[in-house]
């Protein structure tokens, strides 16, 4: 829920101020490079929600986790290319939102995936005791 509420923020946030001669222009994460990144950041949001959505299918919810901490620590290192490469844009704080999302989707990837082994073994206890009782 914390890297669906960071994705959002980012989708409604500034990325950087410019300083132009009519005073300070505000760019969104969604003018970044256009289309690309906004088209990144749709689909890191809708991999986001359909993680929470798919809570049944823990593989998949998994799997999931791990491919959109993976888009948004790509997110990440292109904010950092540009961060070191761009003259004159002052940042705001938010750049770092993509790696707080991939921690978040990497530590809830890793809750799916002990849930799952305690469901195995679970079940293998279940199993042991049907063949026991035969």
């Amino acid at each position: 829920m914390i890297s669906m509420a960071l994705a959002i923020a980012l989708l409604a946030g500034t990325a950087y101020t410019v300083a132009d001669p009519d005073g300070m222009v505000k760019v969104t994460y969604l003018q970044l490079q256009r289309p690309y990144f906004a088209i990144l950041l749709g689909i890191l949001s809708c991999m986001i929600a359909l993680s929470l959505i798919v809570y049944k299918n823990r593989i998949l919810q998994m799997r999931l986790a791990v491919l959109s901490a993976i888009v948004a620590l790509g997110m990440q290192a292109w904010l950092a290319w540009m961060y070191f490469t761009f003259e004159g844009p002052v940042f705001k704080w938010t750049v770092i939102f993509p790696l707080i999302i991939c921690i978040c989707n990497l530590l809830a990837a890793r809750g799916c995936f002990q849930d799952q082994l305690m469901v195995e073994s679970a079940y293998r206890v279940r199993e042991r005791r049907k063949r026991n009782r035969k």
